[in-house]
């Protein structure tokens, strides 16, 4: 599991973007990698799977 926040999120387009906290990597992740709601500044955790475009956030929760 890592640890990040919340970069942005546009709940309308249902997509945004995770930044890592260790790494400081920015992530995409989509409403489908999501397990809870999530808006700008929160602190989740979510694990890296690959994607079309490169490695994707999903499994997304707030801590």
């Amino acid at each position: 599991m890592n640890n990040g926040t919340i970069k942005f999120f546009n709940e309308s387009k249902g997509y945004g973007f995770v930044i890592d906290d260790e790494t400081k990597k920015e992530y995409f992740v989509h409403v489908s990698g999501l397990v809870d709601d999530v808006k700008e500044g929160d602190q989740v955790e979510f694990e890296l799977k690959e994607g079309k475009k490169g490695l994707n956030a999903v499994s997304v929760k707030a801590v």
